[in-house]
């Protein structure tokens, strides 16, 4: 059953981290072992909630069902952030990146990060944002304006340059080798959920075709 599986994929990351707990030269890619199976995690609750409205009859309506889920989302992004920080302050800083001009770099990725993982949620909401669409609360029309304007997928992009300047102002090499695990992450879940979501929206167009 699904939760069988969720129950097998759980204890298999479990059982890998205690193996690898003592190995101090693979602590830093731990974090990035959270977000696969965080985003494969994810998918499948989405999916299988799109097939049977489960969380929905569960939570008592489909709203109360996806709030629920965004913030467990919001929960699992701060444990993730907060152990990349973590994994990254424990490797020595690089003198390569240790530079002035590089610190500033990070911090102007962070502030266009922000701007785009904030412009983004004010766009589409908190229902836009966390998975609304496999819990049948669809947007009226696709959004154009600020910042989906100026990249596709800007929450995903977003959260990546902010990974990516915090790594530059730690001059974390560790920091480095992450932020490119999250960024194929990313474009992973983006290569899978873009056109499910699509097929989403083509069903219900095609119900109000026949009605």
């Amino acid at each position: 059953t699904f939760v069988d599986n969720l129950h097998g994929i759980f204890a298999a990351e479990k059982h890998r981290i205690y193996k690898l707990k003592n190995w101090n030269s693979v602590q830093p890619l731990t974090p990035s072992s959270h977000d696969l199976l965080m985003l494969s995690v994810l998918c499948q609750v989405s999916r299988w909630e799109h097939r049977t409205r489960a969380l929905s009859r569960l939570c008592g309506g489909p709203y109360l069902a996806c709030y629920c889920l965004g913030f467990i989302i919001i929960l699992l992004n701060v444990y993730r952030s907060h152990s990349m920080t973590v994994a990254m302050k424990a490797q020595a800083r690089w003198e390569v990146m240790d530079r002035t001009d590089v610190f500033y770099a990070g911090v102007g990725l962070m502030v266009l990060g922000t701007v785009l993982v904030v412009g983004s949620f004010l766009a589409l909401g908190f229902t836009g944002t966390f998975l609304g669409d496999y819990f049948g609360i669809l947007m009226d029309e696709k959004v154009t304006g600020f910042p989906f304007n100026i990249v596709e997928n800007p929450m995903y992009w977003g959260s990546t340059a902010n990974y990516l300047g915090l790594a530059l102002i730690g001059a974390s090499p560790a920091g480095l080798v992450l932020v490119a695990i999250v960024a194929v992450s990313y474009k992973v879940a983006i290569r899978f959920e873009g056109p499910f979501t699509e097929q989403i929206y083509q069903e219900r167009s095609q119900r109000r075709k026949h009605e």
